[in-house]
């Protein structure tokens, strides 16, 4: 697997707006994510070992956000016909084994990731409220 850089956005940058399916059903907003002390906006996939290493971890974290008032979304923006492990219904399967209680969102046209700069899985993006 060759490496890849993740691109950080320039301090004080406001958090790209979206509008996503999650992969369980329904839309969500980017406002309706933030919590009241911000947002954690993490692009993430099935199939990714990395993400896989650290599945736990994520749904550790997503407790944590909420506690801390700081909303939490995975983001997946992989093409799903090169990438058929990803698809909407293995995200739903992935999340509830690994007990994510944040909204997993599928990014079909990969205009969110584009606008986030996110490079690799998982990249990871923080904004205050």
């Amino acid at each position: 697997m060759p490496p890849a850089s993740s691109t950080m956005l320039p301090l004080g940058t406001i958090a790209p707006d979206f509008a996503l399916e999650a992969a369980a059903g329904g839309c969500h907003r980017m406002a309706e994510c933030m919590g009241a002390k911000g947002l954690l906006v993490v692009f993430m996939c099935n199939h990714c070992p990395y993400v896989k290493h650290i599945d736990e971890e994520l749904a550790r974290l997503g407790e944590d956000c909420r506690a801390m008032g700081i909303g939490m979304v995975g983001i997946m923006s992989n093409d799903i016909e090169n990438y058929p492990d990803d698809a909407p219904e293995r995200m739903v399967e992935t999340a509830k084994a690994c007990g994510w209680s944040f909204p997993y969102l599928f990014d079909a046209d990969q205009s969110v990731a584009k606008a986030y700069t996110a490079a690799c899985t998982p990249d990871f993006f923080l904004f205050d409220s």
